[in-house]
């Protein structure tokens, strides 16, 4: 992939989007990761001051100094609503509901849900979209959270993997003057203190690489276990990148 021609590639997409569908501007959340800080930028570029970026951290976050830089940097419209109060009272609610304590798993998915209720409530307050931010390697192997994350009015990076994504942001922070480290950030889980290569067992290069490698010639160039592990993990996450079934 070529950096530049693909930024360009997706700039003319983003446009088209905006004229074919009267999108007057777009919110997104800011992590403080590289994905949405690419995002934000290539909406920079199309949107201009019509960009909202919002900061949803679950109580402390101790990496939200990177978030609050980034919108500095970026000259962004922003704000900051804490879920903290939201997400300790509805699981509280739930756990009474169903005399229960609500499960590990469960509560993980919590969070990514309250935020993109926030987003769409910001958005169609002022009249704007939801962008996306997610990207294909974390789509691939399930690392979105069904309705939370991966739920958006469009995306411009739900193409490209996560190592492509940094190539485009390289580029992108040149012209921007954005620190590198911005668009190079290990990416974690902000949950558990492990970089989401950790939780997987394998890194996002190998999952790319594997990707974007012919089906036919996998066998050859990637260990046995790799392949069972990644192989796995999106068979099991089928269900999140399919359309809800339904009888029409």
């Amino acid at each position: 992939m070529e950096a530049l021609k693909e930024i360009g590639n997706i700039l003319v997409w983003l446009n088209t989007y905006k004229e074919a569908t009267n999108c007057k501007g777009v919110v997104l959340g800011i992590s403080g990761g590289k994905d949405s800080t690419v995002v934000a930028m290539l909406a920079k570029k199309i949107w201009g001051d019509n960009v909202f970026g919002v900061m949803m951290p679950n109580g402390d976050q101790k990496d939200i100094h990177d978030s609050f830089d980034i919108v500095r940097m970026l000259k962004l419209k922003h704000c900051v609503v804490d879920i903290e109060h939201a997400f300790a009272a509805i699981c509280g609610d739930i756990q009474c509901g169903i005399g229960q304590k609500v499960s590990d798993k469960a509560l993980t998915n919590v969070p990514p849900r309250l935020r993109m209720t926030t987003l769409y409530a910001i958005a169609q307050t002022l009249g704007y979209r939801v962008i996306g931010t997610g990207n294909l390697s974390e789509a691939y192997v399930g690392w979105t959270t069904k309705w939370g994350d991966s739920a958006y009015d469009f995306n411009p990076i739900a193409h490209l993997t996560c190592t492509e994504v940094m190539e485009i942001g390289k580029e992108l922070a040149k012209e921007f003057g954005l620190p590198q480290r911005f668009v190079t950030k290990t990416p974690s889980d902000g949950l558990s203190g492990k970089s989401d290569e950790d939780n997987f067992g394998f890194t996002y290069e190998d999952l790319d690489q594997y990707i974007r490698t012919d089906s036919d010639k996998v066998d050859g160039l990637f260990p046995t276990e790799l392949i069972d592990k990644i192989a796995e993990m999106h068979e099991k996450s089928i269900h999140k990148r399919e359309k809800p079934l339904t009888m029409l």
